[in-house]
């Protein structure tokens, strides 16, 4: 069993943190958050003081943090990553950000000898408490193979994308494509109550139709009807709106640097913006239909 570093232990961190416990690994832990960090101790991840402390002496050190310029503070300078681990220590950058942040985190582990993959992950709060996450893991093939390894207690699916940063690119295309899929759901659920169908034969017929999504079946913004949605728990955050905010605000960050349009894409992204313009970035990201419904304006 190894010995892993683990820095950001929010939502997804800790009870992915709490799978490699579970499965033998000695876990430190680091999070700036008090609350967070002593919710994965009492679930068997070791406390570590600070980044220094959790990266010394650590065969594998994974970050799983909210932004790029959260991960770029955490890998570079004095009290950072690349400063504090061993130059055998591979590292497994988990979260989702920008392809910019992605290639500099590249190219400045190359430079110090490092073995670096992007592994962004999909699957939710529920795939990383079930283990049953996809990673989808950038970089070169040898680090790619031995980052699996290190992996597998936490993930269904592992796959390996090509090199650098076509983790991160898989992960900003699929996050696109979900939350296009959420608002067409949204829309197309609200309009079809507004029709006189019953939420639940609707959903029935849409499941096994060409209106099917994973959105459709796991997020369904209609009371009632999915058990796994958000909406019968007052749209508590199972992926919050500003995290989608965040990561679809990347896919069209990625389309104006690569001049590829996305007007569908770019409309979705208003929407998420104005749920969090309107305070509601803490809640659920398929609150969404409350801009539909016209519940919020």
């Amino acid at each position: 069993m190894a010995v892993i570093g683990w820095i950001g232990l929010g939502h997804m961190g800790g009870p992915m943190t709490a799978n490699l416990v579970k499965a033998g690994h000695s876990v430190r832990g680091f999070d700036l958050n008090a609350e967070a960090l002593d919710a994965a101790v009492a679930a068997g991840v070791t406390r570590a003081t600070s980044i220094k402390d959790a990266v010394e002496g650590a065969e594998v050190v994974f970050t799983m943090l909210p932004k790029g310029a959260h991960a770029r503070a955490v890998y570079f300078g004095e009290a950072g990553v690349f400063a504090n681990a061993d130059l055998k220590t591979l590292l497994v950058e988990s979260s989702t950000i920008d392809i910019e942040s992605s290639q500099a985190l590249h190219d400045a582990a190359i430079a110090a000898g490092f073995r670096l993959v992007d592994a962004p992950v999909s699957g939710g709060i529920t795939g990383a408490e079930a283990g049953t996450l996809t990673f989808m893991v950038g970089g070169e093939a040898d680090a790619v193979a031995a980052a699996t390894t290190y992996i597998q207690p936490m993930a269904a699916n592992i796959i390996p994308t090509g090199g650098a940063t076509t983790g991160q690119a898989a992960k900003i295309c699929n996050n696109l494509m979900l939350f296009i899929n959420l608002a067409a759901t949204s829309e197309g659920a609200v309009l079809a109550e507004r029709l006189g169908l019953d939420p639940q034969v609707f959903w029935d017929i849409a499941s096994v139709s060409s209106g099917d999504s994973w959105a459709l079946r796991t997020w369904y913004p209609i009371e009632g009807v999915v058990p796994s949605a958000a909406v019968n728990r007052d749209f508590a955050p199972t992926f919050t709106a500003e995290l989608a905010n965040k990561d679809i605000g990347l896919a069209v960050a990625a389309a104006v640097a690569t001049d590829t349009p996305l007007e569908i894409g770019k409309h979705v992204a208003e929407l998420f913006q104005r749920l969090v313009d309107q305070g509601q970035g803490g809640k659920d990201c398929s609150m969404i239909v409350k801009l539909v419904d016209g519940t919020l304006a």
